[in-house]
């Protein structure tokens, strides 16, 4: 986090000024802006935002909970946005506020998750899959490739307990949404199996420890792949033969909000065409901006680690919203996993 120095000898009148500015507090993931999105946001709207990131659903959920966060706009997980309505942390959406959700891809405007969009914007999507150094023969192509002896103290997996208790029973031949205890706890065998080999578990942070080659191999999101294939050749992303996760990132107004019209502006801004093409061209995400994805290059628009082909597409599955008694064993298991 960087620090804000602030000058105390200004003016009275410009403090002043500055404090009838609206201010929107934003939640968002790393790396799903451009460096001038927030800034050109804020010469459009005359507000000020507060700008704040975190790498995980879990790190935002621990900070809106409590309904009383001061955050307006967060962007949840598809398989959030339902527990989140039902706890009753969402306002309704105003479409009418929205405009540009017109832009979305066809198959983002009615999505599983929200079909009426009442709740949530669709944002971002992508896959879990391998980053990994083309130095390693043969190429890892399966998620029973991390478990491989050669790659010990040299491969990570994501610090997401979705994720890891995932790609484990896709090893294991069973669905990444399993609800059967069975299944579960053998999935999380499989991760106290593999945890003599591993780093660590690590999100985002990874991507310059294999770019640097001290990470070979690392369960990652196509989109953190695809920042590091960028900046080395050495690099390339397999998805899984067994499956692998879909998910889509959403925005959503919080209720706690003071500044719901102002929160779906912000919103209706990111889904423009130039603002989603420029935060696609900076951040390597892929969009679920129909609109902006027609102003990409050819070769980011055409990405086979963002926007696999129908066939690699068709072995991923969507994370859902699981029922309690499942997420609670989830939740188990994952802490028996990090503590083992």
């Amino acid at each position: 986090m960087k620090r804000r120095a602030f000058l105390v000898a200004l003016p009275a009148l410009a403090s002043c000024a500055r404090s009838r500015r609206p201010r929107l507090n934003v939640f968002n993931w790393s790396n799903y802006v451009a460096p001038g999105t927030v800034p050109n946001f804020e010469a459009e709207s005359g507000a000020q935002v507060r700008y704040a990131i975190y790498e995980s659903n879990e790190e935002m959920l621990a900070r809106v909970m409590s309904g009383n966060s001061g955050w307006d706009v967060v962007f949840p997980s598809n398989y959030l946005v339902s527990p989140l309505r039902e706890m009753g942390l969402l306002s309704r959406l105003r479409r009418e506020w929205i405009p540009n959700l017109s832009n979305l891809d066809p198959r983002f405007r009615a999505p599983d998750w929200d079909p009426q969009l009442d709740w949530s914007a669709p944002y971002m999507w992508g896959a879990c899959g391998i980053l990994y150094s083309r130095r390693l023969t043969p190429a890892p192509a399966r998620w029973a490739d991390l478990w491989d002896q050669r790659l010990s103290g040299r491969v990570t997996m994501l610090d997401d307990p979705g994720e890891v208790l995932g790609a484990c029973l896709q090893k294991l031949g069973h669905p990444i949404n399993s609800t059967d205890p069975a299944q579960l706890r053998a999935a999380g065998r499989e991760a106290i199996a593999q945890k003599r080999l591993l780093r660590a578990y690590l999100n985002a942070e990874v991507r310059d420890q294999v770019v640097a080659g001290d990470v070979l191999a690392a369960q990652m999101w196509a989109t953190t792949a695809q920042q590091a294939i960028d900046v080395s050749s050495n690099l390339a992303f397999a998805f899984p033969a067994e499956g692998f996760s879909l998910y889509a990132d959403n925005a959503v107004v919080l209720r706690e909000s003071k500044r719901p019209e102002l929160a779906h502006r912000f919103i209706d801004y990111l889904l423009g065409p130039r603002a989603g093409a420029d935060i696609v061209l900076a951040s390597r995400t892929a969009t679920t901006n129909r609109a902006a994805q027609a102003l990409l290059p050819d070769a980011v628009r055409n990405s086979p680690t963002l926007y696999p082909s129908p066939e690699v597409l068709r072995r991923g599955e969507w994370f859902r919203a699981l029922p309690p008694a499942a997420q609670r064993l989830r939740d188990r298991l994952w802490t028996e996993i990090k503590s083992a």
